[in-house]
C-alpha cells in the first residue's frame, strides 16, 4: 500500500495517540488534516509538525459531538488536500469511577465523544472515501477496555465495547468498497487523556466523580510509564498497511485475554442445538465468513473486475431466482440478463446451485444485519 500523496484525517490529533498517528502518516508522505477541539496542546503539536517542513499538515478545528462541525471539517480537508483515503478516529475521553455514582451528564459526556463522535465522523467521511472508488481505510482507536473491564471503568468500557461492535460490523460492510477497517486496542499509553475532565462542556459539568489536583497528579504519574504513543502509532500504521483488523499493541494482556476466552467457552451450554436454528446459524456464519474473505483481501489498487462481475451476476440472478424454480433456470438466461458469458459465471461463482447459495447467504447477511 503506497501512502504517498494520499490524504488522511485524524481526530484528536494534537496530543497522545492521535498526534503520534498524524505524525507517522505525515512521515509516510500523506497529507494529514489534524482535527482538534480546544487549544490545549495545539501550539506544542503544531510546533512539532512545523519543525518538519516536508510534512503536509493542516489543522482543522472541530467538535466530534457536533455533526455539522464534522461535516464542515470534512469539507475543509477535502478542499485543502483533495480526495480523502484514511479516517482515524482518535478523539476520546475517559472517566473512572463506579457506575452507580455516575450522573446522566457523565454518561452523556463519555458517549457523546467516544461513541457518537465516531458515528458522526463515519457518517461524514465514509461517503467521501466511497465516492472516489480508490479504496481507503478507517482506523478506530478503541482500548483494551473493548474487552477487559474493572469495577471503576464501566462508563468508559460501555463506550469502547460499542466501538468494537461497530468496527467489526463496519469492516464487513465496507469490504466490497475496498475500504479496510482496523480497531486499535492499546493499553496504558503516554498521553494526556487524564486531563479530559478539565475540559468538559459546561452543560455536562455535573459529575459524580469530581477531579482533584491529587487525582490528576496520580494519573499523570501512572501514564508516565505507559507505552510511548509513537510505538502505538507505528503498530497502527503497520496494521493498516497489512489490512489487519485487530491491533493489539500491548503484549501484557495476552494471558488475561486467553482467560476471558476460556471463561466464555466454558459458559457455553452443552445441549444439542435445535437443527432448524443450527441450519440458520450455519448460513449466517457462512455469510459472515464470505464477507470477511472480501474484507481480508483488500487492495487500494484499481477494483478487481471479477468483484464487479460477481456483483453484476448476483444482481441479475436475484429476480430470476425469485420468479422461477431452480429446475427452470439456466445459466444461459442469467448470463443474458447480466450481459456476460456463461463462462464468466462459472469462473466467478460456479454452477447455478452455487449461485443460488451465494444469493441466500447475502440475504442472510441483510436479515441478520
Amino acid at each position: 500500500m503506497d501512502l504517498t500523496g494520499k490524504v488522511a484525517f485524524v481526530t484528536g490529533g494534537m496530543s497522545g495517540i492521535g498526534f503520534a498517528i498524524a505524525a507517522a502518516l505525515a512521515q509516510e508522505g500523506m497529507h494529514v488534516a489534524v482535527g482538534y477541539r480546544t487549544s490545549a496542546h495545539h501550539d506544542e503539536a503544531m510546533a512539532h509538525f512545523q519543525a518538519h517542513p516536508q510534512w503536509s499538515i493542516h489543522a482543522v478545528q472541530l467538535d466530534v459531538t457536533d455533526r455539522e462541525s464534522v461535516r464542515l471539517a470534512a469539507a475543509e480537508a477535502q478542499r485543502r488536500f483533495g480526495k480523502i483515503h484514511v479516517l482515524c478516529n482518535s478523539a476520546g475521553v475517559n472517566l473512572l469511577g463506579p457506575m452507580d455514582q455516575a450522573t446522566p451528564e457523565d454518561w452523556d459526556w463519555i458517549l457523546s465523544v467516544n461513541l457518537h463522535g465516531v458515528i458522526n465522523t463515519l457518517m461524514s467521511f465514509i461517503p467521501l472515501i466511497k465516492a472516489h472508488g480508490e479504496g481507503g481505510h478507517v482506523i478506530n482507536i478503541g482500548s483494551m477496555a473493548c474487552f477487559i473491564v474493572g469495577a471503576n471503568s464501566g462508563v468508559y468500557a460501555a463506550s469502547k465495547f460499542a466501538v468494537r461492535g461497530l468496527s467489526e460490523s463496519l469492516r464487513l460492510t465496507l469490504g466490497p468498497h475496498r475500504i479496510g477497517v482496523s480497531l486499535v486496542c492499546p493499553g496504558l499509553t503516554q498521553s494526556h487523556i487524564y486531563e479530559a475532565p478539565l475540559r468538559r462542556p459546561a452543560h455536562l459539568a455535573n459529575t459524580g466523580f469530581p477531579t482533584s489536583a491529587q487525582t490528576l497528579t496520580r494519573l499523570e504519574n501512572v501514564h508516565a510509564f505507559g507505552m510511548e504513543a509513537a510505538e502505538v502509532a507505528r503498530k497502527t500504521v503497520d496494521a493498516m498497511r497489512n489490512n489487519r483488523f485487530y491491533v493489539f499493541t500491548h503484549p501484557e494482556f495476552r494471558d488475561e485475554m486467553r482467560e476471558r476466552a476460556a471463561e466464555i467457552d466454558l459458559a457455553m451450554p452443552d445441549d444439542k442445538p435445535d437443527p432448524v436454528r443450527l441450519e440458520y446459524e450455519i448460513k449466517r456464519r457462512q455469510a459472515a465468513a464470505d464477507a470477511r474473505r472480501v474484507a481480508n483481501t483488500l487492495s487500494w489498487k484499481a477494483a478487481a473486475p471479477r468483484l464487479d462481475l460477481r456483483t453484476a451476476i448476483v444482481d441479475a440472478a436475484f429476480p430470476v431466482f425469485c420468479s422461477q424454480s431452480i429446475t427452470d433456470i439456466s445459466l444461459d438466461s442469467i448470463a443474458r440478463a447480466a450481459g456476460v458469458e456463461v463462462a464468466d459465471i462459472e469462473a466467478c461463482i460456479g454452477d447455478k446451485l452455487a449461485l443460488r447459495d451465494l444469493i441466500l447467504r447475502q440475504l442472510m447477511t441483510i436479515c441478520c444485519a
